[in-house]
Formats: C-alpha cells, structure tokens, sequence
C-alpha cells in the first residue's frame, strides 16, 4: 500500500477555452488533512471532483487509494467519502431516515447499518434522531452531512467548503471531529475560504485561477513566503495609504485597526526605508517595521505575485 493517499500529476480540466485546473501535481500522505485554499473560481471543487472519480481529467493522470481515476472510480466511490457545500440529504426524511438511506446506497448489512448508525447518532451529538432534515439548526446539519459520508468508513474524505454556512463555535467543534477522524487512519481532503480553517490542516495548496501557486506545510509558507512584510502603524490612514500608493513594489496594503500590513516584493531593495521615505514626504507620522507572514500574507502574495500595481 502506497504511503500516499493521492497522487496527481499535471492535472487539468478544460471547459471548452476555458482551463479551470491548469497541470497540477499533488502528492498527499495518508492520515492528514490536506488543504486546499483559493478564492471561488480557483480550481478546488472541479479538482474534487476529478479526484473522487466524477469528472473526467482532460490531461494528466491521478492515483487515489492505489487506485487509478478514472478508470477504477466505480471501485474507489466505496472507498470514499463527499461531503458537499450544500447540504444535498433529504429535507424531507428524518436524521435517522437519512443515515439509513445512506447506508442502503452503500449497501451495508442491516445489522452493521444499524451498529453505524447508533454510533454517528452519538459521536455526532444528534440527539433528536426523529426530527426531520429540515428542521435542523446549519450546525446540526453540518454534522447530519459528516455523519451520513461516514456512514461506510471510508479512507479517504473528501469535504467541499464544509463550513461555510455555520457559525465559529460549530466550525472549531467540526474541526475536532476531523482530526479524531485522522487519529483513526482517515486522510481528508478540505477545500476552504477560510484562513484559520487552513492554518490547522497538516499541509495545503494554494490554487489561484486554476493553477497552483504554493503548497506546503502553513508555518513552512509562512517562512518561505518571497515577500517582505512591513507593518505601518499611524494615526494618519489615510494620508498613509496615498504615500504607500506610490511605493515601488508594493504588492497589497491591508488596514489592521490602527496599522497597515503591506506586501512588498523582496526585488526592491531597503524596503522599509523606501517606505518611511515615502511616508515622510508625505508628511505622515508612522512607525515602520518589519513583521512576521501570516498565512493570509502567504496568500495575498502567492496569488498577486508579480501583478502590475
């Protein structure tokens, strides 16, 4: 068996002229949460889709569970588990009547569907198993979704912006129900929005216009980031924004309360100092300084690299 979970190389999809993934190469170890970050647009749901055997690559070629994809994706669809955006059970059927339905699609034995139902029912704190789909809170739903793509303890999960619709205390509860489903063996894969969402993944991929631009451990991109972080705090905002608009090099500038985080391509020599220049001419009182990357740092810098200003 393969170390790897997934395995892709120079993956691409076309949509007539348009190329929504661009010759990606990925290699995903198992039992870790793998990221995949960008904008809407990027890339992340049709690589998803592709991976679990939905969508047919137009190049390149992919491995998943040992598997290839997609000429074993009728073999590998028992093996994984999708959970989409949107909530796609049946509003209509009871918390229970769901998980049972999903059991049946996956063929389980009654005996084993009802083991695995009692289960999820716990571990997912569904505690009105009679009340019916629509009627859940986005919380409860979220985890109704994750339980009924668990149903057949899959290897491998694939979760398509999972959160997106819920508030922050069910998505830090969700994300523990991840890494104890890691704990037990299970690789997931996550497509997210959302930076603090990204930060707990084991490793990510930052994908912008179908094209993947940086992968890698979080703190490893935040080290490697290939772009000088300046942080500018005044009381003059902006005054401050106009000075820096003329800074060669600048990349973005972000307003954090009483400071601004500004992006500079590492090209420009003695950037800090071409800024206070820039601000003094200005007549701007400000404090510059050099700071640590972010992950959304990270971001902003992997997806605008390079752009004209």
């Amino acid at each position: 068996m393969s170390e790897l979970a997934i395995e892709a190389h120079g993956l691409t999809r076309r949509f007539g002229d348009l190329v929504a993934v661009n010759s990606i190469d990925l290699a995903i170890p198992r039992a870790q949460i793998y990221g995949f970050l960008g904008p809407n647009g990027s890339g992340k749901t049709t690589t998803i889709r592709m991976l679990c055997g939905l969508l047919r690559p137009s190049a390149g070629d992919a491995r998943v569970l040992d598997l290839q994809i997609p000429r074993d994706a009728t073999k590998l669809r028992h093996r994984i588990g999708y959970m989409t955006q949107r909530f796609s059970l049946y509003e209509e059927l009871t918390v229970r009547e769901n998980l049972e339905f999903m059991g049946e699609i996956y063929s389980l034995p009654a005996a084993r569907r009802r083991d695995r139902i009692d289960a999820l029912l716990v571990d997912f704190h569904l505690d009105r198993p009679d009340q019916r789909a629509g009627t859940l809170s986005g919380g409860q739903r979220q985890r109704l979704a994750l339980a009924a793509s668990l149903i057949h303890e899959p290897e491998l999960l694939f979760l398509d912006e999972p959160t997106s619709a819920v508030d922050p205390q069910n998505r830090r509860d969700f994300w523990e129900s991840l890494f104890a489903l890691v704990d037990r063996g299970t690789t997931i894969l996550v497509s997210t929005h959302y930076m603090d969402e990204a930060e707990r993944c084991h490793a990510l991929a930052i994908l912008d216009d179908g094209a993947l631009v940086a992968q890698g451990a979080p703190r490893d991109l935040e080290a490697q980031i290939g772009a000088i972080v300046l942080e500018i705090e005044t009381r003059e905002m902006r005054g401050a924004r106009a000075a820096l608009a003329g800074v060669r090099g600048l990349w973005s500038v972000a307003q954090l309360g009483t400071r601004l985080h500004a992006l500079i391509d590492p090209a420009i020599a003695e950037p800090a100092a071409s800024v206070r220049a820039a601000l003094s001419r200005s007549g701007v009182d400000a404090r510059v300084e050099v700071a640590e990357a972010s992950l959304e740092d990270v971001f902003v810098a992997a997806t605008t690299r390079g752009a004209p200003r």
